[in-house]
């Protein structure tokens, strides 16, 4: 018996179109990606070049001394490859999520959307905050520690050379480590508004949450305890400001629940 899409019910046609309809959103963000991919690759000199600031400026307290270094062939090449692909990631991102929205959007009611909107205006903001800290704050007060342990040994010269490799994983690991972290509002409004997680949940948890953001802030930053506290204080921060936040929306919506009760005995 011959196969035909005229023969598919009610059921399996709306499946049929979500899918063709992800595999045009999946096609649109991949060409998004390798377009920015192969732009940034062409730029990965001066990007790397950006990236390597913190270091320089770290290192412009002893001139001359400063030297980025490759011990294997290859290193260089491939350097220049993950700096192409983790810089075209966040210039691609604004559209692989436009893409993303386009395909679940039609999903929501108009409510949802509106209560989703902020989460999505929030998330690149609170990332690119994070970020810039990492950046132009944690990264080269951490850098300027890691070297002052440059001196002597045993009286053989100890010097400090950062191989390319070790330390662009380091910047990205600074980078997303400190914007994603940053992202610890939106989580916690997210579960807050699925109904998961309540405020007076976290209060009661806040001795737990401060002990877990310090072990996690220990476990994803270099091993100084400078940076562990920029990114725990920050995130303790957000946490307070995440609790006040769902403060003042249980009072409004209490509000707005004794309006509405309050509306049939006036009329």
């Amino acid at each position: 018996m011959a196969f035909n899409l005229k023969d598919l019910d009610d059921t399996q046609a709306p499946l049929l179109e979500h899918l063709i309809e992800l595999r045009t959103r999946l096609v649109r963000a991949i060409g998004a990606f390798a377009i920015a991919f192969a732009v940034c690759l062409y730029f990965a000199d001066d990007i790397f070049g950006f990236l390597v600031r913190p270091l320089t400026a770290a290192f412009a307290e002893t001139p001359g001394q400063g030297r980025l270094v490759y011990t294997r062939l290859y290193e260089a090449f491939f350097v220049e490859i993950k700096v192409a692909l983790f810089a075209a990631f966040f210039i691609s991102f604004p559209v692989i999520a436009n893409q993303l929205w386009a395909f679940v959007a039609p999903g929501l009611y108009a409510r949802e959307k509106r209560a989703f909107l902020p989460f999505l205006i929030a998330t690149p903001v609170l990332f690119t905050l994070g970020a810039s800290l990492a950046y132009f704050v944690v990264m080269p007060t951490a850098f300027s520690w890691f070297l002052g342990f440059e001196g002597t040994a045993g009286g053989l010269r100890q010097e400090a050379l950062p191989a390319m490799g070790d330390y662009l994983d380091l910047v990205m690991r600074f980078i997303l480590a400190f914007g994603i972290s940053f992202l610890l509002p939106v989580l916690l409004m997210l579960l807050n508004r699925a109904g998961l997680v309540s405020r007076a949940q976290l209060a009661s948890a806040r001795r737990y949450i401060i002990v877990l953001v310090f072990a996690v802030a220990a476990i994803i930053t270099p091993p100084d305890v400078v940076s562990q506290l920029l990114l725990a204080i920050p995130l303790l921060v957000l946490f307070e400001g995440s609790m006040l936040i769902m403060l003042l929306s249980e009072r409004k919506e209490a509000r707005n629940a004794a309006e509405a009760g309050a509306a049939p005995e006036g009329e």
